[in-house]
């Protein structure tokens, strides 16, 4: 080795050295003691970059000796979401939860250590942040159905549910099943009320909700005399009228429409909404009464439309 190689070399001992092109001796050692000296500084600087999530503590070797009688108190209400060690094992603290803060940082220009997160939450760095250095996410991002009925967006929310309920001396709640619970169908805006003329274009509308997805149909319910009722699921065999049905526009809810055009006086009557799947039904009516005139129309409500 020239002598402007070995002082390039001591400048910068990361480097790759050019040497070359040639198969090693076999007796050569997988690696030099250039590469042993070098490891250690690379080691640190990868070191350092995951440090800042941690609390400063055991990672940076700054952890004294574990005197219990000196941690500080646990806050008299307890924590809500249980309480985990702090980075050098020894005292305790509360858990951090979704959402919060995590790891260490600066706030104000002062240096803090906001903690670890609870069980299930993991720290991440958040993008473009200035002084917080972590956030607590949940590992689990489905949404769970708990033992109480309810749907939980998350695991981390089902147990933070279930802390709160053993700490009011209720029953755990428990995951039951992943996804959402299922639900008997609910009616989220029934049919309205309908005046207008022969020779008008009309149309009914529902909107439905339920897990799982409900079936949605429509009936044509005529009443007799001494309250007879014949229902007719449409559309039949009516040349003008029209049904469609779709899903949306939220999850697990269906919207369907009825569409009469032209208006005659035997599309009058009420028309039901109906909706079911294997957790029960639901029904919603609205009426269309046809006119000989708009001035028969009555001053028109909440629930009438023309």
């Amino acid at each position: 080795m020239s002598l402007r190689q070995q002082l390039r070399s001591l400048a910068n001992p990361c480097q790759e050295e050019e040497s070359p092109p040639r198969q090693p001796p076999p007796t050569q050692p997988l690696a030099t003691m250039r590469d042993i000296w070098c490891a250690p500084s690379c080691l640190l600087l990868l070191l350092s970059c995951a440090a800042s999530l941690e609390e400063p503590g055991a990672s940076a070797g700054g952890c004294p000796p574990c005197v219990p009688d000196e941690c500080p108190p646990l806050p008299a209400w307890g924590c809500p979401l249980g309480k985990v060690r702090d980075n050098c094992g020894c005292c305790w603290r509360c858990a951090r939860g979704e959402g919060e803060a995590c790891g260490s940082g600066v706030s104000d220009g002062v240096a803090v250590v906001w903690g670890r997160c609870a069980t299930g939450l993991e720290c991440r760095r958040r993008a473009k942040s200035r002084g917080v250095t972590g956030v607590c996410v949940c590992k689990s991002r489905y949404p769970v159905c708990g033992s109480d009925g309810l749907t939980y967006p998350s695991t981390c929310q089902l147990r933070a549910a279930s802390l709160r309920a053993k700490s009011r001396g209720e029953r755990p709640v428990e995951q039951r099943s992943k996804g959402p619970c299922e639900q008997g169908p609910s009616i989220v805006t029934p049919p309205k009320d309908i005046w207008n003329v022969s020779g008008a274009q009309v149309y009914l509308s529902c909107e439905v909700i339920g897990i799982p997805t409900p079936v949605l149909t429509w009936n044509k319910v005529t009443r007799g005399q001494y309250s007879v009722q014949r229902v007719e699921l449409l559309p039949g065999d009516r040349d003008n009228l029209a049904v469609q049905t779709r899903g949306g526009p939220e999850k697990h809810e269906v919207t369907g429409w009825v569409l009469i055009s032209p208006l005659s006086k035997d599309d009058a009557g009420d028309y039901e909404c109906h909706a079911s799947n294997s957790k029960g039904e639901a029904t919603a009516s609205g009426k269309i009464t046809v006119v000989n005139s708009l001035n028969e129309i009555p001053g028109k409500g909440e629930s009438t439309e023309l």
